[in-house]
């Protein structure tokens, strides 16, 4: 696993060098989410607030995020993409697709069949749903 991890930090690096793993793996959920409040990210992560808060204000000064108010409650803020923040999300994504291919380009079918059900079975949740 720690070799997975490790991996998976260089080649973020690698697809986009302004944008860290955890960069890449907060504006992906900003983006499935729709928006959302740093609150709301240090909880689903289990982060510290001020480690999030960090990370928040790296990405708004590069121009990936920004705030707006919550349509429900004006008095919070809810974090969401800019354009130029779904161009580069799009843009790893698209690279991210690629090196899996291309790594897994010559694997058997059965073992992509296996592969895949495995990390479902890793990605579930004790009660057998998606953890994420």
């Amino acid at each position: 696993m720690t070799v997975f991890a490790r991996r998976a930090r260089a080649s973020a690096g690698r697809m986009h060098p302004e944008l860290s793993l955890v960069s890449y793996t907060l504006l992906g959920h900003l983006e499935e989410s729709g928006g959302c409040r740093a609150t709301d990210l240090a909880a689903h992560y289990a982060l510290d607030k001020s480690t999030v808060s960090r990370q928040v204000a790296a990405l708004e000064r590069a121009g990936l995020i920004e705030r707006r108010p919550d349509p429900a409650d004006h008095r919070v803020q809810v974090l969401d993409l800019t354009a130029a923040g779904r161009e580069i999300l799009a843009q790893v994504t698209r690279s991210r697709r690629a090196a899996f291919r291309d790594r897994l380009a010559d694997w058997p079918e059965a073992d992509l069949v296996r592969f895949a059900s495995y990390l479902e079975r890793y990605n579930a949740g004790p009660d057998g749903t998606d953890t994420d």
